[in-house]
This record gives structure tokens, sequence and C-alpha cells, in this order.
């Protein structure tokens, strides 16, 4: 296996690992999500929707044939997250030390990864 494909499969795992991992958090109401999506006016609804499209993105992302658009849902899934970080939350929640944030950066810069990747192994068609 190439470098590059163990890069774009590293990032589809690294992503949909952090995705999946913080579903537990959102499906049993820790008190940080719904501190989270009270905050952001969306508790429950909010924080159970955002579970379940974070559920799809991260199966998405795993199958080859459906990574480019799960990283795309996930890129804007995580663009809203680090968007209400630093619009209304702050970088640090609940003295997480800034764990979340630092989290959703990742995966958008691996969904990121994984987009580019993808749109630039397309070869143009001449019509």
């Amino acid at each position: 296996m190439k470098s590059k494909n163990l890069l774009l499969w590293g990032c589809r795992i690294i992503a949909a690992l952090i995705m999946l991992q913080t579903l537990y958090f959102k499906f049993t109401a820790s008190p940080e999500s719904v501190y989270i999506f009270s905050k952001a006016g969306m508790e429950p609804e909010g924080r159970i929707a955002t579970g379940i499209a974070e559920l799809i993105a991260s199966i998405l992302i795993l199958i080859p044939k459906t990574s480019l658009i799960g990283a795309s849902f996930t890129l804007i899934i995580m663009l809203g997250a680090i968007a209400t970080h630093i619009m209304l939350l702050g970088i640090e929640v609940m003295n997480d030390g800034g764990q979340l944030f630092i989290y959703a950066l990742i995966v958008a810069l691996a969904s990121l990864f994984i987009i580019l990747r993808s749109t630039g192994k397309r070869k143009k068609v001449n019509v």
C-alpha cells in the first residue's frame, strides 16, 4: 500500500473514530453535551440530530466509494462545531483544556485532506 493511501486511510479512521467516540456522550446526554447544546439553544434536538449526522458521516467516510460525501458532510459538521466554539462556547468547555475544540480541528483537517485527495484523483474527461 502506498504511503498516500496509508495517510488517506489514517485520516478516514481518525475522523470516524473521533466522531463515533463522541456519540456515546451525545446519546447518553452527558453533562458536557447537554451544556454545549443548551448554550447553543439546541438541546436536546440539536444534540441528537448532530449525533445522528456524525454517525452517518462516520459510516460514509469509511466506505471508499462514499468517502468524499462523508468527508464533505463531516467538514460541514466540524465547521459548525468550530464556529460554535469560537463564537459562543470558547475554546475550553467545562475545564476540558480545549480537547473538544482540538478534536473538531483534527476531524476537520482530516476530512479536508480526504476531500482534496479524492477530488485530486479525478481525471479530466475531454468532451
